[in-house]
């Protein structure tokens, strides 16, 4: 399907980017990817993207910047890496979500310009099976989209989040409101991206980019010990390969700010050697 630059953009969102691995190949492939789907825009979840698999640097900022995204989406593990706070608040283009306290740094809405269009971006935190002490989420984004609706009528969101169910009844709550909702935070990439009754592109989750033979990019084996032992463990990002990168990609009408498209990307590259 390809887009027409009059009436339309393709804005592409990668889920969990995890680790050395998962820059390894955003970085290999983002570029042709732009080129063969003619994207307009890129999102990003980058909360995984330190060494550890926990956190993102300042330096990590401006790898996904110099590398094609407009907006970097994190989740709960957006607190890892304390030199990010200052950064959170001095920019717009990473967002902690919304629903943690006015008080923590940054903010979990912003917009950036494709040409003449301005493009909304909200990410959020589930509270089910994560911590259930943050704001609803349901009701951040009605107060967000409220502030964003002045702006644009083409709005993403970012719902970083682990049951399925809390994150289809947001969708279905924001159905017709927004562009589109992604999940993320289990880093396996889900079947259902569909479009919703009334106009928005929807999938439960985007996966990651990482280690394929890994366990949420982690190494497997102390996360094993660690279900059999329940004893706690270290977990360490996979380095070895291959490696694979999961998202999609949005058609919207600019007009209506409807999607009209979503499709899933999957990419393994058995070439790619860090260690």
């Amino acid at each position: 399907m390809q887009s027409d630059n009059t009436s339309k953009l393709r804005i592409l969102l990668l889920g969990d980017i995890v680790g050395p691995a998962g820059c390894a190949i955003f970085q290999k492939h983002i570029s042709r990817i732009k080129e063969k789907y003619k994207i307009s825009g890129v999102i990003v979840n980058g909360e995984n993207s330190a060494c550890d698999g926990r956190g993102i640097t300042v330096k990590l900022m401006n790898f996904f910047k110099h590398n094609g995204a407009n907006v970097v989406t994190t989740g709960n593990h957006i607190w890892a890496k304390k030199e990010i706070y200052q950064y959170l608040r001095e920019n717009k283009d990473l967002l902690r979500p919304a629903n943690f306290p006015n008080e923590c740094p940054g903010t979990g809405v912003t917009t950036f310009t494709i040409g003449s269009s301005v493009i909304g971006v909200i990410n959020l935190q589930a509270r089910i099976f994560m911590r259930d002490n943050l704001s609803c989420p349901f009701k951040a984004a009605d107060t967000l989209l409220t502030f964003l609706k002045t702006k644009t009528n083409i709005i993403f969101v970012d719902f970083h989040g682990e049951a399925t169910a809390e994150k289809m009844g947001l969708a279905y709550y924001l159905d017709g409101r927004i562009t589109g909702i992604v999940g993320t935070h289990t880093h396996v990439q889900t079947a259902d991206e569909r479009i919703l009754p009334n106009g928005t592109g929807y999938i439960t989750d985007m996966g990651m980019a990482g280690a394929l033979n890994s366990m949420i990019g982690m190494k497997k084996d102390p996360i094993i010990q660690n279900l059999i032992t329940q004893m706690p463990v270290k977990f360490e990002v996979e380095t070895e390969g291959p490696m694979v990168m999961s998202g999609v990609f949005i058609d919207v009408d600019i007009n209506s700010g409807k999607a009209l498209h979503i499709e899933r990307i999957y990419i393994i590259d058995h070439d790619i050697k860090l260690n």
